[in-house]
């Protein structure tokens, strides 16, 4: 079987989804491609300029819910991954952070630890401190992926055009099933949302083979 994973670095569900996806991916007999894609702000940059006012109030509201209900600690990121104008909902053209992560994100892929590496990155961001954006902090992400901080830098400065190219290709797939993250498409099956989980191990349950 194969699953595919559609994250986003700023998606809070995504966050709170990365715990479970690495079960799933140490529990099941399956082949996990995971696909990183942009935040929404970057895929549609005028969604939050024409948004609806109550989305971003009720989404602070449910993830901090959501991360009490699941006991996995959240804060706010500081500084968010994502250059914008919260008020106005303008994003800025330049976007170095997630830039980085983006790279980051699927040179890790490339090296067959993209799940590990996101978690790990993503327990950094949602932590609230300050200050996770910072070489040394990426580089303890990393090495906790399992991974060398050096050899991905390496692979990112040969692979420029391939990272391009790889992030396109995963949002035109993410497209074919749904726009939102996390995303789980079980052997063309969707799955949409963290608090999809459930119904993804149940359909695991039922055609899945568990490792020994």
């Amino acid at each position: 079987m194969r699953l595919e994973i559609y994250w986003s670095f700023r998606s809070p569900y995504s966050y709170l989804s990365c715990d479970r996806l690495l079960e799933i991916k140490r529990r099941y007999d399956l082949e996990t491609d995971f696909r990183p894609v942009r935040p929404l702000a970057l895929r549609e940059p005028d969604f939050f300029s024409k948004g609806r006012k109550q989305f971003v109030p009720y989404l602070m509201q449910d993830m901090l819910r959501e991360s009490q209900r699941l006991g996995i600690p959240m804060g706010i990121p500081n500084p968010d991954p994502v250059i914008m104008d919260l008020a106005s909902g303008i994003v800025d053209p330049e976007q170095p952070m997630m830039t980085r992560l983006m790279n980051l994100g699927v040179a890790a892929c490339a090296a067959g630890q993209g799940l590990e590496f996101a978690t790990a990155i993503a327990r950094r961001i949602w932590s609230g401190e300050e200050g996770w954006f910072n070489e040394s902090t990426i580089a303890e992400a990393v090495g906790e992926a399992g991974l060398e901080k050096s050899d991905l830098d390496r692979w990112i400065a040969d692979n420029e055009t391939a990272i391009v190219k790889s992030v396109a290709d995963n949002e035109a797939a993410q497209l074919e099933h749904h726009w939102g993250v996390p995303l789980m498409v079980l052997d063309g099956e969707p799955f949409f949302g963290q608090d999809r989980l459930d119904s993804l191990v149940w359909r695991l349950s039922q055609v899945g083979e568990e490792r020994s």
